[in-house]
């Protein structure tokens, strides 16, 4: 390999793995948004089962 190949061979793969890590900080973000939304449906739920008990 030349060094101007070798130079934009490492720049690419620099470059996807940046990528790749951002789309999984995304997918973190997206899957814990998901979560606190079920959490809070089951809290709401929780607290309605408590104010018919009482």
């Amino acid at each position: 390999m030349t060094p101007n190949t070798e130079t934009h061979a490492r720049a690419h793969l620099d470059a996807r793995l940046t990528d790749a890590a951002q789309r999984r900080r995304d997918h973190e973000l997206v899957r814990a948004q998901r979560f606190h939304r079920k959490a809070e449906r089951t809290a709401q739920r929780a607290r309605l089962a408590l104010a018919r008990a009482l």
